[in-house]
């Protein structure tokens, strides 16, 4: 028999609803010696698809440095150490700077991607961020806070752009989002903020640029909300892909002409 070698394993835990969860995900939870999981933003009921009596770690009081010394006390035990982001750990996940130091010790690790609560919040309003003639580009994005954001990425630069966008961890100030956003976009332009995006107790609040800041306000929505933002919020009768056309040609089938 192999011996068994410890390991740190990156699982995305998806946007909130424990069934969004990855195939990849669940086994890694079910062979898991111990986890750490962001107690703040996962949902709880992922914790059952581990093995009973395993310690679980919530990284919601713990620092980065606690963080890295559960992994590698871990590792040293031959453990396989699960370490549980929210949603994808690759965005906005704080993951680079616990990678960094595993490498540096020579410690392996793998990273399995989730559900993004972007993605569940598109689900959620049921439209598609990138309709033909109306937006081939979507930008994920947060407002500049404690954490800053280069200048060059600011709400201001980035409305500019007028694309499909996505925007994080900003809605406890959605008035200097929305004064940002209208360097780009105009007042018309239709907004959705979705609160706990694929969780039981989701909202979600519709509303231009010119109306959304009120609206979430009367909601009382603070955190955990995604903003998305754009045209494609719009209903585009007539919009539809050439891959679909009849008449377009492509290496699967020839188009015919009406």
């Amino acid at each position: 028999m192999e011996a068994k070698t410890g390991q740190v394993i990156f699982v995305g835990a998806g946007p909130g609803d424990p069934e969004l969860i990855t195939l990849k995900g669940k086994k890694a939870l079910e062979a898991a010696d111990r986890v750490i999981y962001a107690g703040s933003l996962v949902n709880p009921e992922l914790l059952q698809y581990c093995r009973t009596g395993i310690p679980l770690h919530d990284s919601a009081h713990l620092t980065l440095e606690d963080t890295l010394r559960l992994m590698i006390e871990g590792v040293e035990q031959k453990e396989i150490v699960v370490r549980l982001h929210t949603g994808d750990p690759s965005v906005y996940g704080a993951i680079q700077e616990q990678m960094e130091p595993l490498e540096k010790k020579n410690i392996p690790y793998t990273v399995i991607p989730g559900v993004s609560s972007v993605f569940a919040a598109a689900a959620s309003v049921k439209k598609e961020f990138t309709v033909p003639e109306v937006s081939q580009t979507v930008i994920l994005t947060r407002l500049a806070g404690r954490t800053p954001v280069p200048e060059r990425e600011s709400l201001v630069e980035l409305a500019k752009h007028r694309a499909s966008m996505a925007i994080f961890l900003s809605v406890q100030d959605m008035g200097r989002v929305v004064q940002e956003l209208l360097a780009g976009y105009s007042p018309e332009t239709p907004v959705a903020v979705i609160y706990r995006a694929s969780w039981e107790d989701e909202q979600q609040v519709y509303g231009t640029l010119a109306t959304i800041e009120e609206r979430v306000k009367q909601e009382g929505i603070k955190k955990q909300a995604q903003i998305l933002v754009g045209d494609f919020l719009n209903f585009h009768e007539g919009s539809r892909s050439k891959l679909y056309d009849p008449e377009f040609t492509h290496e699967y089938r020839t188009g015919q002409k009406s």
